[in-house]
């Protein structure tokens, strides 16, 4: 007897899951360029940072997720987040349309046909591709102008990060279309305070159609990615709930250039918006989901090679991309007639930590290191050859500046997050969501 009571118990605590409510509050976030390798890079720098693990490869429910487009096993960023966001596979290019070149409803439409809060949050430009996803129907995905008059006409509650590339043409203006519609421009952290609830609203980081900086590099006065996350949260919040989809975009840049410190340290920033998203569930448990994914893998990173063992290490002293040291020298270059190799070597330890023979520093260069930084100086190339520097040391190899067809990880929390599991494709993603919302 007792046995068949606990039987019955277990069954209906079963069917009460199987059933459960749908969420009201749901994020999804994407790191673009971000598979396997840069989660365990970043997440082996910051368990040796005394921080732990990501809060992303903690989550409970995990699905490994086939990426490729319509036309090539390999897919771009646009036919990624059309398969994501609108749960179809499409050419590469395409953005929000499917491979017949019909227009297709992304969940986020779908979420505020429903009658909820919509908002799209990027590191890079609001008409780039994965943001633009969600809320655009073009051909190509260079049609910038094009998908900024669909994020007008869109209609959603927030959007936030980056500015709008190419935003005039033609003596149209995108930013005065916005204005027309409704939507409130703000900029700036200063900004940030300024944000109600319920009020339409394009937030610019910091230029009006820039990217953000990478995170090491960005000013104090620049809100970060989990700062405009979290003014998000204020604008959406509301009986009905809201979609939130919130972009790693520069991870994408990092992998492109090869650059294994800054993607490290890209996606940390991306982490902390996810804590800020989980700083919310917390108050809302069995009402909020959160899926955290990737577009597709950027430049075939490796975790350890011939030359080296993953020494992550080595990430901690860079104090500033390659790219924004290579500038500082070539700016003291240009100042200072008699600045040579000498004087950028103390540059080189103050900004990348590299020890030359007996001098400061943490990274020990031999004379292999130093005659390739005396090469690069002469060339004016010094931020190639440091990336590879750090790359060799630290032991991450990279095989493409381009994508690659690598699955990504898909990991999930809260309600409805057990049906994240198991092998999938990225559009299914999509059909997922839209089937509970």
């Amino acid at each position: 007897m007792k046995k068949t009571i606990l039987l019955i118990g277990v069954f209906l605590f079963l069917a009460a899951v199987a059933v459960g409510g749908e969420p009201k509050y749901v994020f999804l976030f994407i790191g673009d360029g971000m598979a396997f390798p840069q989660r365990m890079a970043a997440e082996e720098f910051s368990r040796y940072s005394g921080k732990g693990g990501l809060a992303i490869n903690k989550f409970p429910y995990h699905a490994v997720t086939r990426t490729a487009s319509s036309s090539s096993l390999t897919t771009d960023s646009a036919a990624a987040a059309t398969a994501i966001a609108c749960g179809v596979k499409t050419y590469n290019g395409a953005v929000g349309l499917n491979a017949k070149g019909e227009k297709v409803v992304s969940v986020a439409e779908y979420a505020k046909s429903k009658g909820k809060k919509v908002g799209i949050i990027t590191t890079v430009t609001l008409n780039h591709a994965t943001p633009a996803g969600f809320y655009g129907h073009r051909a190509g995905r260079t049609m910038y102008f094009e998908l900024g008059l669909d994020l007008v006409a869109s209609g959603f509650d927030f959007f936030g990060g980056g500015g709008i590339e190419y935003y005039r043409k033609n003596g149209v203006d995108i930013f005065k279309e916005a204005a027309g519609k409704g939507y409130t421009v703000l900029n700036g952290k200063s900004d940030l305070d300024s944000l109600r609830p319920g009020q339409k609203t394009i937030f610019l980081a910091d230029a009006k159609d820039k990217k953000m900086s990478y995170a090491i590099d960005a000013d104090p006065e620049v809100p970060t990615l989990a700062e405009i996350t979290a003014g998000g949260i204020k604008v959406l919040d509301n009986p009905e709930g809201f979609f939130m989809m919130v972009e790693g975009g520069l991870i994408d840049y990092a992998g492109h250039g090869n650059d294994a410190a800054i993607n490290v340290y890209e996606v940390l920033a991306f982490d902390e918006a996810v804590k800020v998203a989980l700083d919310f569930y917390h108050k809302h448990p069995e009402e909020t989901l959160i899926i955290v994914t990737g577009d597709h893998e950027t430049g075939g990173m490796t975790l350890g090679c011939v030359s080296s063992t993953l020494n992550v290490k080595y990430f901690a002293h860079q104090k500033c991309s390659s790219a924004k040291v290579g500038s500082l020298v070539a700016e003291a270059r240009k100042n200072d007639p008699e600045f040579d190799f000498e004087k950028a070597k103390s540059m080189l330890t103050e900004y990348c930590g590299f020890k030359f023979n007996n001098g400061a520093g943490h990274i020990k260069l031999d004379s292999k290191d130093v005659a390739s930084l005396k090469e690069a100086f002469d060339k004016n190339e010094l931020h190639h050859t440091i990336r590879m520097i750090i790359n060799k040391k630290s032991g991450i190899g990279w095989t493409t500046y381009g994508h690659t067809a690598l699955p990504v990880l898909t990991t999930a929390i809260g309600c409805k997050a057990e049906i994240f599991q198991g092998y999938i494709e990225n559009t299914d993603i999509s059909l997922k969501l839209k089937d509970i919302l």
